[in-house]
């Protein structure tokens, strides 16, 4: 690979790891806030579904860019922008702690009141989040590097689909029980919002193949790769 092309393809991997982590981080900032998934509404054998946290939004934007740094970055470098995510996440939870330890001043647009009330359940938010994350993350990754192998390289859209409909369950029903479990919401949501949450994701997963098939085909006639090669940055 020429010069040229590696330090494009250190730059892109570091804006899609940009991308990552801010998806990763908002998501945990604006969870408090609901939402009916227009123009779904109401119950369906006394279950509420299609009530959504906003912090869903961004958050298959993750699943995305890890299963494109999988397939052109290979295993290593999406664990590692994983492992960035997590760091991001617990550096915001300080942050955020340090902001609210601050009193405002009489004149502050937003007083210590408002402040505390958006951002007091954040903390505990993140450390449910983190756990469903990580495992949900990990899981993701390993299980689309294991179609990928079995598989050859080819078929990318059973080892994108397959590997994300499996974590996506699982850091649904992870996130929302951790939440319910510290009290930030109450039990009788648990099973709407799992069951909306997978639903909401799994919609956005079968959507965003498309989009991985076109960002893999730029990638392999921009760098020259071939089905299922990966580039090298460890070179660069």
């Amino acid at each position: 690979m020429r010069k040229a092309d590696q330090v494009l393809a250190q730059r892109i991997y570091l804006y899609l790891a940009a991308l990552f982590i801010t998806s990763l981080v908002v998501s945990n900032l604006i969870f408090q806030k609901f939402f009916f998934w227009y123009p779904f509404e109401g119950t369906v054998f006394g279950v509420r579904l299609f009530e959504l946290s906003v912090g869903i939004l961004p958050y298959p934007i993750t699943f995305l860019i890890t299963d494109l740094i999988s397939e052109i970055y290979g295993q290593k470098r999406a664990n590692q922008v994983v492992l960035a995510g997590i760091f991001a996440s617990f550096f915001s939870i300080g942050i955020i702690l340090v902001a609210g330890a601050v009193p405002a001043i009489p004149n502050s647009p937003i007083d210590d009141a408002v402040f505390t009330q958006v951002f007091s359940l954040s903390p505990l938010a993140v450390l449910a989040s983190m756990i469903a994350y990580l495992t949900a993350q990990l899981i993701d990754i390993r299980i689309y590097h294991f179609w990928k192998k079995v598989t050859h390289g080819k078929y990318l859209w059973l080892r994108n689909n397959c590997s994300t409909f499996a974590s996506q369950i699982i850091d649904s029903v992870t996130v929302v029980a951790l939440l319910c479990s510290f009290g930030l919401l109450p039990w009788n949501m648990f099973l709407g919002l799992v069951v909306s949450g997978v639903i909401f994701k799994l919609f956005v997963a079968a959507i965003d193949t498309p989009f991985l098939y076109l960002f893999v085909g730029l990638f392999r006639k921009r760098f020259d790769l071939k089905s299922g090669e990966e580039i090298n940055l460890e070179s660069i």
